[in-house]
């Protein structure tokens, strides 16, 4: 096993602070996830762009419970045995977006190993609910692993939303440690069986956790070579003292070499940058072709 070094805290960049959430829309999103008891990943997994997000009337909703089966090093989501599973929760997740009148939602989930079909029906459901009530609302579902079973992913892929997602999270090399009860060739295997169900297909890696800039280009190139469409590239920030330490902070320039990296080798859409999590601007990661635009357009006018 290889063994992340210990460092002392590092005192966080300019680049890295982020604006309070304030604002009536802010508010008008955070009363309405509460009155619906609902979970977001934006308030469980601490997100630095929830203030934004929120301010455009706009959530990332985690279903299946706030209690993951698997103990992440990176994730502020509680490790533990999960409460039973809520079947009233699709409809509540459907009301909830038609309500806040969002255009784009992103659902994830926490893992639930514990379940034969690792929560796959509810995701069938919580899709099929959204699309029923929301039909012009386009969707993206960041989903686990499943333990790489064929059938539960193809259960997610009848359901049709615009985009999925499986992240990576970080290199080969440190998967062991930050993704403990994950693999990092599994979570390939997730990404090329959903390229070949038809899906757009997307994927996240953090930054700052102690690999190479070369570990990062091999698993741009892993995930292109897999069929992903969209990579979102990130910071990792240390959630608690308990969970793995930032052995660096990235600079914006590194960011936007990767950015240029992942156009070069042929990705979709790479959304590169010191705070970018997997749902940020993610409504522009439905459009094919849009990211690569955009990315020749300000090339050209740099040249």
């Amino acid at each position: 096993m290889i063994e992340l070094p210990v460092t002392t805290k590092i005192k966080k960049p300019d680049w890295l602070r982020v604006k309070l959430p304030i604002g009536e829309s802010y508010k008008h999103v955070r009363g309405l996830v509460d009155k619906h008891k609902l979970h977001t990943i934006c308030e469980s997994g601490n997100c630095p762009n929830m203030g934004e997000c929120w301010g455009e009337g706009t959530a990332t909703f985690m279903i299946l419970g706030n209690i993951c089966t698997r103990s992440c090093g990176f994730c502020a989501v509680a490790t533990g045995r999960p409460e039973a599973v809520d079947y009233d929760e699709p409809q509540r997740v459907a009301e909830a977006i038609y309500l806040m009148k969002v255009k784009h939602a992103v659902i994830t989930s926490v893992d639930r190993d514990e379940l034969k079909d690792g929560g796959a029906s509810i995701w069938f459901n919580t899709i099929r609910a959204v699309k029923a009530l929301n039909p012009e609302t386009t969707l993206e579902t960041l989903i686990p692993d499943f333990k790489g079973k064929k059938e539960d992913i193809q259960t997610v892929l009848e359901a049709a939303p615009e985009v999925i997602s499986h992240n990576i999270e970080t290199v080969e090399r440190l998967t062991k440690q930050v993704r403990i009860q994950a693999k990092y060739w599994r979570s390939m295997e997730v990404i090329r069986t959903l390229k070949e169900g038809g899906a757009r297909t997307k994927s996240g890696i953090m930054l700052g956790l102690g690999e190479t800039r070369e570990e990062v280009l091999q698993t741009l190139r892993n995930l292109k070579d897999n069929g992903c469409d969209v990579v979102t590239i990130g910071q990792y920030l240390q959630p608690t003292p308990k969970h793995l330490p930032v052995q660096r902070f990235v600079h914006p320039d590194e960011f936007a070499f990767y950015k240029d990296a992942g156009y070069e080798m042929g990705l979709d859409y790479v959304e590169s940058g010191p705070l970018v999590r997997s749902s940020y601007h993610s409504d522009r990661h439905v459009h094919p072709g849009l990211g690569r635009i955009q990315w020749e357009e300000s090339k050209r006018m740099v040249g």
